[in-house]
C-alpha cells in the first residue's frame, strides 16, 4: 500500500535558523517558508536527492505543532510521510482494519497542495504517520 518516503517532518522552535542549517551548514537547497493556516503551521521544505525533510513551525498558539514543541522545546522529528496511489482507498482499508485516522476521517490539502490523511501515533508504534496521495 504505501510507497516511497516523501518526507520527514522536523518540528522546529526557530524556522529560519532551521533553514539557515540546512541551506548554509549542510548546503541543502531550502524552499522558502509557506504558511499554511490550515494545518496551523508554516512550512520548508529541504530538498535531497530522493526525498524531503519538512522543517515545521507553529503558526498561531492553537497549532499541534506548538504541543508538541512545549513537550520538545528543542525540537525533533515530528511525522513521516508516505505516499501512496490511492489515498482513498488506503484510507477505507485502514479504516476496515481498525486504524485511527487523525481529524474527522476527511482527506484534507497539505503542503504540497496533494490529499493528505494522518493516522493515530498509538496504531503506528508511537510515530505519527502520514499518508499523501502520489
Amino acid at each position: 500500500m504505501i510507497g516511497r518516503l516523501l518526507h520527514v517532518a522536523i518540528a522546529v522552535p526557530d524556522l529560519d535558523a532551521a533553514g539557515r542549517l540546512y541551506r548554509e551548514t549542510f548546503g541543502a537547497e531550502v524552499s522558502a517558508p509557506v504558511e499554511l493556516p490550515e494545518h496551523g503551521v508554516t512550512t520548508m521544505f529541504v530538498s535531497l536527492a530522493d526525498s524531503r525533510i519538512e522543517l515545521l513551525h507553529p503558526l498561531g498558539e492553537y497549532s499541534p505543532v506548538a504541543g508538541f514543541l512545549a513537550r520538545n522545546p528543542s525540537g525533533g522529528v515530528h511525522h513521516l510521510c508516505f505516499g501512496v496511489e490511492d489515498i482513498a482507498r488506503a484510507r477505507e482499508i485502514l479504516m476496515q482494519s481498525g486504524m485511527r485516522v487523525l481529524g474527522d476521517g476527511k482527506l484534507s490539502s497539505g503542503a504540497r497542495g496533494k490529499p493528505v490523511l494522518f493516522l493515530h501515533p498509538k496504531n503506528c508504534c508511537g510515530t505519527l504517520i502520514e499518508l499523501e496521495q502520489a
